[in-house]
């Protein structure tokens, strides 16, 4: 069962931007996901398991930056399949 997962980081601290791009550079990294981003949020698209597995992986390394970060996350599925 495919999923889509719409996900907004916001770090709350002076310089965003770096703390953004590494986040949306370590979901890429994984080729059974589509990863899509756009000036509001990323959308990671793929098997249930491995995108809730790359969320939990994914989601530390931000929150142990030492900085407050704030994720707004939204689940949509299953999706249809292609």
């Amino acid at each position: 069962m495919d999923i889509a997962v719409d996900i907004s980081l916001y770090p709350l601290e002076q310089d965003f931007v770096p703390p953004i791009r590494e986040f949306i550079d370590r979901l890429g990294t994984d080729p059974r996901l589509k990863v899509v981003t756009n000036s509001l949020s990323t959308q990671l698209t793929g098997p249930y398991e491995v995108v809730m597995e790359t969320l939990t992986r994914e989601l530390r390394p931000s929150f142990e930056r030492g900085t407050k970060s704030v994720f707004v996350v939204k689940l949509l599925g299953p999706l249809p399949a292609y």
